[in-house]
């Protein structure tokens, strides 16, 4: 009964609310792992923590088949995280050297994601930090939507990447602006579509309801905790690793660790902003360029800690260096604040949180954790991140498919009482697992 919902945003944050509350209070029958689930992810350019969730998603459900516009992954990516899965992809996929500008057929992307057919799969499972959640789903379907972020170009941060994409009022920068408008309405209208929405973090179900209108129930991010090692014994030096997008504010830390050269800082990856960076390192900085897999690991695991400068939606680096025993020094604002038990606010420390996106917050930031280093143990950290495990994930999935479910039939039930119609929605229950209700 998703088509027939009340219009207004506070209207439906009302009813969401009233059906969590009185459905989440009951146990239901978990969903059947062999059902037939199509995945939809808007595009797969790389391997990062949005295709990490979609691996796992898949790992969870073995006939589950993906459905994104643009997928990019290499082979030995595919082998060892989506073995036997399927792919779909839009017909843009095969146009001529797409990996170099795929983004900027945003536009296009709204009309694509419709054009995928889900109709005969027992369930849908969107994966959204901006356009899956718009496919096109039956009415008696169940649609659970895990939310990355929405979509931040369109919202909140559409001033800053059109300033850094140097677009303002000419031409050029009125037809974008005109089509992220047009985005917006698009993303609007689609945002009540899913019968549950889960957000990554509390500041995404912050988003969520600010900019939807809805309710959220946060699942974290899936972190390969049992996978990575706890280093006890530290090396003397910093690292950052992230996306050099301009969001993630890495040039604070350099220009930071710049201005401190008795401070070893590593910089790990290297992408659109890195000419940019290096232009502001000092000799106490080293850049290492991209690093496999198991190198990364073992630069953030040798960490005395990681430095992040960003407003993250989650960031499953910082998980991942928690595991691996690395306290961070954070700005306290986005998944950071879900990650980090901060110093002076928990008994059991690890890490600093710092106010401001600024370089002399960051450089106090490191002060204080110097300071309080012996606060701090490699084994606090540990254990903060077993709260992210990969199996927690996975019984949480499940545990919002089912109370999906339940929310779906009670709308039909409140529909039928109100029309008389029959339910015919589809159910995809099978053995039984405990919930996992927050």
């Amino acid at each position: 009964m998703r088509h027939v919902r009340q219009p207004k945003a506070t209207t439906m944050v009302g009813r969401d609310a009233k059906h969590l509350r009185s459905i989440s209070k009951k146990p239901f029958a978990g969903i059947d792992r062999n059902a037939r689930i199509a995945v939809v992810h808007d595009w797969c350019p790389n391997f990062r923590g949005g295709e990490q969730v979609l691996a796992r998603i898949c790992k969870i459900f073995p006939r589950a088949e993906v459905f994104t516009l643009f997928d990019f992954l290499p082979k030995e990516i595919k082998e060892e995280y989506f073995p036997g899965v399927i792919f779909h992809v839009s017909g843009m996929n095969r146009l001529p050297f797409v990996e170099k500008y795929y983004r900027s057929l945003f536009f296009l992307c709204p009309f694509m994601i419709e054009q995928f057919d889900v109709t005969g799969y027992d369930a849908v499972i969107s994966s959204s930090a901006a356009f899956s959640r718009g496919v096109l789903t039956r009415p008696d379907q169940l649609h659970l939507c895990y939310v990355h972020s929405p979509v931040r170009y369109a919202w909140d941060e559409q001033f800053s990447y059109l300033q850094q994409a140097r677009l303002g009022f000419g031409p050029k920068g009125l037809a974008f602006r005109y089509m992220l408008h047009r985005l917006r309405t698009w993303d609007t209208r689609t945002a009540h579509g899913p019968d549950l929405m889960l957000a990554n973090s509390n500041y995404v179900r912050s988003r969520i309801e600010r900019i939807y209108g809805r309710d959220a129930r946060v699942v974290h991010p899936p972190v390969a905790t049992e996978d990575l090692k706890l280093v006890v014994n530290k090396d003397d030096y910093y690292v950052t690793a992230a996306f050099h997008a301009p969001y993630k504010r890495t040039d604070l830390i350099i220009e930071a660790f710049s201005k401190t050269p008795s401070r070893r800082l590593v910089v790990v990856g290297d992408e659109v902003q890195s000419r940019h960076l290096r232009s502001l390192a000092g000799p106490n900085i080293v850049f290492t360029g991209y690093l496999p897999r198991h190198e990364y690991i073992e630069k953030i695991a040798n960490a005395r800690a990681m430095v992040f400068a960003g407003c993250e939606d989650f960031g499953i680096t910082l998980a991942e260096a928690q595991a691996c025993g690395t306290p961070l020094i954070a700005f306290g604002r986005g998944g950071a604040r879900d990650i980090v038990r901060p110093l002076g606010e928990s008994a059991h420390p690890t890490g600093v949180l710092f106010d401001r996106q600024a370089i002399d917050s960051v450089a106090g930031a490191i002060d204080l954790f110097e300071k309080n280093a012996l606060s701090i143990t490699p084994h606090a950290c540990r254990v903060n991140a077993t709260r992210f495990s990969e199996e927690r994930f996975d019984l949480a999935i499940l545990d919002a498919l089912g109370l999906a479910q339940s929310v779906q039939l009670a709308r039909a039930t409140e529909y039928n009482e109100l029309f008389g119609a029959e339910s015919s929605t589809r159910d995809i229950t099978g053995s039984v697992v405990e919930p996992i209700l927050q």
